[in-house]
């Protein structure tokens, strides 16, 4: 019943997103495994790791288009959600080093016996269990959101306001993970992981079951979102972010809906960042900055807002881009040339790449309207 309601909620543009990411976590980690490394056809695991980064961010993408474009929150501060989430999974990876780590202490990670750390802190126990790792993966972030929510949202917070307080949020959270004194490793964050789940995160397999787990993902959080916006909760979401006073003064509770939309996309943020750990191989405090909440905003601004295939497109795309000019001589022009882009895909596509292509798709697939004959004059 809910997987029928699920795909009867979405458009044609819905099921092709789904059977390309589906082909695409298929695809790639068998021409990692299987296809010969001269072949043309083979991908590599440096390759298969980078586009899995990729659509770790499309699935943060996503998230922030569910409460931005379809309930009006433009939060400047989900780069927040996504990191928690990874410092959960990192956290989880660093408990499994035990007794390989540089220093050896099997309870201790290397950073808490340099810095004359005597005992484990309480916030680290249960993260040498992996359920509870990934249960703190979504309770973490989504907790944070819930709190945040119902002091915003009650009190009837809105618009810029909102957008700087979900900013100066994810500034303090930066400010605090960069203490040493926090258990979290300070500026240098959390590395030199070893294993997961007792398989090796640096080994071939790992990482094509990391990717096939990163599109299984994206997949299911398309499916979320797009179950919630076709629901009937999702056309009460709508209405708020046309019309917020008029909803409420209707007779709707807005503040629980802004509340749980919001507490769902900070859940999903956090899916992205503990997939996004294993992958890249480190966390750091730097995944709080505000730039990088900034630039999420842009991916969903790029793609389409409002459309969730398109902030994950613009996420893919704008992230290609940043790979490709940031290793070459426009690396050192990159931010201006990101600000750029947003400044022109606000004015000149404020639909974003795919709704502007599925504007001119349907314009040109409209029949020219044929006039009318004009009546025969009256003898």
């Amino acid at each position: 019943m809910i997987g029928r309601f699920l795909f009867s909620t979405m458009d044609k543009r819905g099921h092709v997103f789904l059977a390309l990411v589906a082909a695409i976590g298929l695809a790639v980690p068998l021409a990692n495994l299987l296809v010969p490394a001269g072949s043309p056809f083979h991908v590599s695991t440096a390759t298969m790791s980078l586009w899995g980064k990729y659509l770790c961010y499309a699935l943060l993408a996503i998230s922030l288009d569910l409460v931005w474009g379809y309930c009006g929150i433009l939060s400047l501060g989900h780069g927040a959600f996504f990191a928690l989430g990874g410092y959960a999974m990192g956290m989880y990876l660093m408990r499994q080093i035990g007794s390989r780590g540089v220093y050896g202490n099997p309870i201790l990670p290397d950073f808490m016996v340099f810095l004359n750390w005597q005992e484990l802190p309480w916030y680290w126990w249960g993260f040498s269990s992996f359920p509870f790792a990934m249960l703190m993966v979504l309770l973490v972030p989504g907790l944070l959101a819930f709190v945040f929510g119902w002091f915003a949202f009650r009190s009837r917070v809105t618009g810029v306001y909102l957008s700087i307080i979900t900013q100066a949020l994810t500034y303090a959270l930066l400010l605090a993970f960069f203490r040493n004194d926090m258990g979290f490793g300070g500026n240098n964050g959390l590395t030199d992981f070893k294993d997961i789940i007792g398989f090796n995160v640096q080994a071939q397999g790992t990482r094509a079951a990391l990717f096939a787990t990163t599109c299984t993902m994206l997949a299911a959080g398309f499916l979320i979102a797009r179950g919630i916006v076709g629901s009937k909760l999702g056309k009460v979401v709508i209405a708020i972010r046309d019309a917020e006073s008029r909803t409420r003064f209707l007779g709707y509770r807005v503040d629980r809906f802004k509340l749980f939309v919001f507490t769902v996309s900070a859940c999903m943020a956090g899916v992205a960042g503990a997939l996004y750990v294993p992958q890249v191989g480190i966390i750091n405090p730097s995944e709080f900055a505000p730039a990088n909440s900034i630039e999420t905003v842009i991916w969903v601004a790029v793609g389409g807002r409002g459309t969730l295939v398109g902030a994950a497109l613009g996420a893919v795309v704008v992230n290609w881009a940043k790979t490709m000019f940031t290793s070459g001589l426009m690396a050192p022009y990159w931010l201006f040339a990101l600000g750029a882009l947003f400044v022109l895909v606000t004015l000149f596509m404020p639909k974003g790449i795919l709704g502007t292509v599925q504007g001119w798709w349907e314009k040109r697939r409209k029949p020219e309207a044929v006039p009318a004959a004009e009546p025969a004059p009256a003898e």
